[in-house]
Formats: structure tokens, sequence, C-alpha cells
């Protein structure tokens, strides 16, 4: 508790106090107990479980929709205070739940049955309150399931009501709906301890006072009032009830109580779900002290003659709606009720139903703003059809069968894209040819062994496939027994076949067959060409993401006795330019020489002609965008040794400049453009040096035993831009010092 969040707390209490109240005595009289068992559970719920609660904005009280639950549990048990023992027990049910750790239950409802609950109370709210709003208040029992204990359906009492208006309450309910719409309008918003809804209730105490003394036509009778029963304060004893002990040994006691205990539970972590999602702080409710807070609610609610209590959605969204801080708006409207049933009935007499119908229709409004089904309906049929069937069964049914239903159709959906996407599979070309990968979803359930089964047979001849269940939390046995049928099958057909990641309870005997990684026999066989086009292949995964996972342990292994590189890499120190990674490139795949600006001096000449007797069939010199180095020698930097890598692009920097003073206009570039155009010159000009400064490399590629080509990384789009491969017939360009690259 804050003594700052009073302003924002007393307020909130009040509203959700005048909300509560008339729904308190009409879910008890929907139940069929005692009027006053509603208040009761309203007090329990507010002060009791709002003190216990761990919730900020969940209000607890009588639900209606274990009001259908309460009336037949008192047929069959025969008498209210036998119902009393049930609930007892379903309070001693819920505090085991909450105490052995049960609320982990919320977890697994989906958010499209949860916005789809919010909506559904949102439109209940409207249908439920219009009779209420134009003055039709035969039925004050605000079920909030579509069959009504009193015969009639959502429907029919909307049919009945427009047959039947009170045109003071018409006025009463357009004002204030007014007044809530345009309330952040005027300067009364400012004062914290007004809200817009207490200002309605005034506003309509007010009106039926004015009706009543200076416009009879627009009087309200009581019947269109709130009523709170008289009580006699001297004594309140008679409206207790107790159970007695006897009970207890009823067998239908227990299971009536166990009944409450799943249903009260259930609604209670739905609610809690969704006043979460409401709240615009967005602080999580623990739920398992919620069913703690529930528990000691019933069982004290049970010892006092109450009805059973949960956490109420409708209670707490006007909670939320009102702009409440903390839950001592709860326990506030929990004494607000205490005070309400011993001093306050007449004052509490004189408001309107027809402004408390503009609150809850103001609030359902909020709750269910074509927005939500906009954006439901954007995220495609998975998300929108459980939510629409959600709010469709809730305004059809009740609020718990609706979620139930909703439940269904959200599970129809999750077993379908199992059954229809059970696993992600691509087909990639590496040094070691063609690999078909499987990759294995999170959970794999028995559901998926016809697909799997069917990929996997499908596979050709000679093929090699990974299974990859890194990501694979549990695989159900009947695919696991798929997979290590599959292994028989591979082998009959030379398919080599790689299963990894899995966990230790589900491994399997040979698991690796083939190694991502260079052999000699491979090596040998790669042409320059090939392993140009390698590289452009892993230059195209990284840039999209998908590289592919390298098990660096199974490469160590593979490459302990020797390398055999496909290729060597001339490439700048910058830290983002790794060619291992940019290449997507394995453990033993590249050979990298790193120097400040990729120039080419006698010692990486050698280095070269050392990859070549290593087996190596590419030189790749590999410059990149905003080039430290290059930006230096711009800027005339020849300090200290610096000058050994600057002097050496100095001859780009000259090149460029010359190349554009012959240009039409002679506009030389600036900027990032002259720095992108003598990096591409420098490469080019590396490549020269190279061509020139070695005999040896000059017969290889002329023999077409190595390949030579230049390449410019762009750092910001993760784009390796090759040139052509260089051929004898280009080496009098290069000794000319003329750029292919660079044009």
């Amino acid at each position: 508790m804050n003594i700052h969040h009073l302003k924002q707390d007393i307020p909130a209490g009040i509203v959700v106090f005048l909300v509560a109240l008339p729904l308190c005595l009409g879910i008890a009289l929907a139940s069929g107990a005692p009027l006053f068992s509603g208040i009761i559970s309203g007090i329990i719920g507010g002060i009791i479980v709002g003190l216990i609660s761990g919730s900020h904005t969940s209000v607890s009280g009588p639900a209606a929709g274990l009001a259908a639950v309460v009336l037949a549990s008192i047929t069959k048990l025969g008498a209210f205070e036998i119902l009393l023992a049930s609930i007892v027990v379903a309070g001693v049910l819920q505090l085991a739940m909450g105490i052995f750790r049960a609320g982990f239950i919320a977890n697994y409802v989906p958010s499209n049955v949860i916005k789809g609950l919010l909506a559904a109370i949102g439109i209940l709210l409207i249908l439920k309150q219009i009779p209420h709003a134009i003055g039709y208040d035969a039925n004050n029992a605000d079920e909030y399931s579509f069959f009504q204990a009193n015969g009639e359906t959502t429907f029919s009492a909307l049919a009945s009501a427009f047959g039947s208006i009170t045109p003071g309450a018409v006025v009463i309910a357009a004002l204030s709906m007014l007044v809530l719409l345009f309330w952040d309008r005027t300067p009364l918003k400012n004062v914290k301890l007004l809200p817009a809804p207490l200002f309605v209730v005034v506003l309509g105490v007010a009106l039926h006072a004015l009706f009543s003394r200076y416009v009879p036509g627009l009087s309200l009778a009581q019947s269109h009032l709130v009523e709170i029963p008289p009580v006699d304060v001297a004594n309140l004893g008679a409206y207790l009830n107790f159970p007695e002990l006897r009970h207890f040994a009823n067998p239908d006691v227990w299971f009536v109580g166990a009944t409450i205990a799943i249903v009260a539970s259930l609604e209670t972590l739905l609610n809690l779900e969704a006043v979460d999602k409401l709240d615009p702080h967005k602080r999580e409710s623990p739920p398992n002290r919620e069913l703690v807070a529930q528990g000691v609610g019933n069982i004290c609610a049970g010892l006092l003659g109450g009805l059973p209590v949960t956490s109420v959605i409708v209670r707490s969204s006007v909670n939320i709606q009102t702009g409440n801080a903390t839950k001592v708006s709860a326990v506030f409207h929990g004494v607000l009720l205490l005070a309400a049933v011993l001093v306050l009935s007449p004052l509490l007499n004189q408001i309107p139903l027809a402004a408390l119908a503009a609150i809850l229709i103001m609030t359902g409004y909020k709750l269910a703003k074509l927005t939500l089904f906009r954006d439901m309906y954007a995220r495609g049929a998975s998300q929108f059809v459980p939510f629409a069937v959600t709010v469709a069964a809730i305004v059809l049914t009740d609020l718990l069968m609706g979620v139930l239903i909703g439940l269904a159709a959200s599970l129809f959906y999750l077993l379908r894209s199992n059954f229809r996407n059970p696993f992600a599979i691509e087909q990639y070309r590496l040094h070691i040819g063609e690999v078909i990968k499987m990759e294995l979803p999170n959970q794999v359930s028995f559901l998926n062994k016809a697909t799997i089964k069917a990929a996997l047979w499908e596979v050709p001849s000679g093929s090699k496939v990974l299974i990859d269940a890194s990501n694979a939390d549990y695989i159900d046995s009947d695919v696991l027994e798929t997979i290590q049928d599959y292994q028989v099958v591979a082998s009959e057909r030379d398919v080599q076949l790689n299963v990894i990641g899995l966990r230790d309870e589900y491994s399997l005997a040979d698991p690796i067959q083939f190694v991502p990684a260079l052999d000699k026999e491979t090596q040998t066989r790669l042409q320059p060409a090939e392993v140009l086009q390698l590289l452009k292949d892993g230059n195209e995964r990284f840039q999209a993401g998908r590289w592919i996972k390298k098990y660096y342990l199974h490469q160590v292994d593979a490459t302990a006795g020797g390398q055999h590189p496909m290729a060597v890499v001339v490439n700048c120190i910058d830290s983002r330019t790794s060619p291992e990674i940019i290449f997507d490139a394995g453990l033993g795949d590249l050979l990298t020489i790193r120097i400040a600006g990729n120039v080419i001096s006698d010692e990486i000449i050698g280095s070269l002609e050392i990859a070549h007797k290593l087996g190596a069939k590419l030189i790749v010199v590999k410059g990149h965008s905003s080039c430290g180095a290059v930006g230096l020698a711009l800027k005339n930097e020849h300090a200290h040794s610096i000058g050994t890598i600057t002097g050496k692009i100095q001859a780009s920097i000259w090149q460029c400049q010359c190349a554009s003073h012959g240009a039409p206009g002679g506009q030389a570039p600036t900027g990032k453009e002259l720095l992108e155009r003598v990096t591409r010159q420098n490469i080019e000009n590396s490549l020269a040096e190279i061509i020139n400064g070695s005999e040896y490399l000059r017969a290889c590629i002329e023999r077409g035993e190595m390949g030579l080509v230049g390449a410019y990384h762009d750092i910001a789009t993760r784009a390796v831009q090759f040139g052509e491969l260089v051929t004898p017939d280009r080496f009098d360009d290069y000794r000319s010092d003329r750029s292919g690259l660079a044009a």
C-alpha cells in the first residue's frame, strides 16, 4: 500500500462497489440463495481475498458463472445450509491447489482464447445492460449466461426490453454515456478523486431526484433503482448461516465441493490471465497465491453463509478502466459493501440502474473494440478462428463452457499445425555435396509420425541426410522408433544419416555417419569455380540468417589428423569481416590471412604459395566497406609503421583521382563514394601484385589448379560482391594496372 496511490484507489473502489452491489444481489437471486449471501461473498471477496491476493487489479466476489452450479447444487443437496459445507470443502481444495502450485494451468491458456474471453465479456456487458439502460429491470439477476434461470435468453430479454422502454431511464443512460465518452475533453478529468463513473452515479441520483420532483413523466419507480434489502443491525447474526459438522459425512457434499473448487479455480485463473492483459502496467499476478486467497475466501464464505467466490472479470475490468493503482481499491470496495449493509442502504437505493448500466456498457465497449477484432483477423485463421469461436461460445452458453469450446478450437489448430508442419526441411550444397536437413520442432508427438516417415522414405538413394533434434525437448517413442527404422533403410539405400542433438534418454546407435568437413579426396575433386560458388552460397545463407549449425566437436575430430582447406582469403583485420562467418564455412574449410587494408607483401605471397601446397583451390582478396586502413590512407596517415600499409593504398587513391579527372565534368568523388572506390581499386591492385609477384602462383592459375578472385564485402547489407575469376588471358590487364572490379 502506498498513500500516494489512494487518490486513484479510493475513487476506483467506490465505482467497483457501485457496480458490485447490484451484481451481488442479482447473483444470489439467480443462485436460489438468500440475498444476503451475495453481499457476504462480496465483502469476503473484497476484504479477505483482496488482502491475501497478489493481484493489483483482480476483484473477487460471487460470480455469475457459478450461479447455475450453485442452483443445481442446492437442488441436489436439498438445502442452502448443506451447500455451505461444500463451499468449505471447495475452499480447502483450492487452498491445497495453491500450496501445491497448481496455478501453472493458467500458462497453458492461449492468448487468442483470453482475448476472446475479454471481447465476449464486453459484448455480454453491452447485451445484458441495454435492458437496464432503457428501463427494463424485470430481470435483475444480471446473469452472464445465455439461458437464464427465469426462462429468458440474452436475446429474448433484449426483445422484451424494447417493448417496455422507460423514458427517464433512457435519458439518464444517454446522458451518462455522453459524459463517459467526452469526459477526457472536460476540465473535470484533472480531478483525480472524481473519476467519470463516480460522477455518472452522482449525476444519475441527481437526475432521479429532479425527475421525481419536477418532471413526473420521467420519474423512475423503485424497481428501476438499486435495491438493498433492509438489515436489522442489532440482529446481524440472523443473516448468517453456518454449516453443520454432520453434513461433512455426506458424500454428495464432497462431490459438489470438488465441482465448485474446479470450476471456481478455472474461472479465477482465466480471469487472472485476462485482467493481467488489461493492466496498463502489465503486472503479473501470482496464480498460486491467488488460489490460496480464493481458498481462504471460500472457507470463510462457507463458514459465514456466503456464496462461492471467484475472481470476477466484470468488476476487475471496471477496476482497471477506472484507473486503480493497487489492490487497495478491491479491499476498499469490500469495506464499502460492509458499510452499505450497515448504514448506507437508504442513500444507495436512490441510484438508478440505468446509470450503472451506462458504466458497464462503456466498459464493455472498451473490452470489445472493433480494433481488437481487426487485429485478430489480421493474424490469420489460426489466431482468429479460436478467438471468434470463444467469443460466440461464451455469448451463447456461459463463461466456462465458452472458454472450453475456445480451447478446443485452439487445440484443433495446434494439432493441425503440428500434423502439417512437424519439421523444417531444406536442401543445401556444401563442399561434401548436397545435404538434406530435417530440423525437428520443440515437441514431436505421435501425430508427426506419418509426415516424418513420408519425408524420410522419399529421400533419394545416395543422399546425405541430417536430422537435427537440438531444439526437441520431447520426442514421442513412435517417432523415435521411426528414426531407428530409417537407419536400416538408409544403410540399404546408401544414404548417409546423421542424427544430432538428441537428449541422452533418446540416444541412438551410430548417429553420425558423415561429418561436414573436407577430406583429401573431396578437396582434390573440387575446382576453383566450384569453390567460388560454395562461397557465394554460404554468403547467401549468411545474408538470410540461415547459416548451418557447425557441430564443431565433430569437425575437430575429423580435422585432428590434418587439414584440407578449399580456399585462402586475404582479408582485412577489421573485426566485422571474419571470412568463416560471412561465408558460413566450417572448421578447416578456409585459410585466412588477415592484414590491414588487405595489401600484399612478400610474406603474404609466400603464405599464398603455402596455401596451394596445402591444397587450397581459390585465392580470394576481400576488401570491405568503411575500411579503416583506407580511411587513414585518405587522411595521409603515414606515421610510424602505419605507412607500410597506407603507402601501398596511396597508389589506389592516385588512380581513382586520375580516373575522376578524366571523367566527363571532372567531378572528383568525396566521402563514402571515394572510400568505396579506393577500396575496390585497392582490391584490384592486390590481385595485380599477386599475379606480378609470384611466378609460381601465376603458373598454378594458368594450369587451372588455383583460382584468383577479388571480392567486396558491404558490411551493412552482409553481401559479398565477387568479381570474375582471373584467367591467364587477363594477366596483361593487371600488368597495366587496369581495373575490372573498380569500374
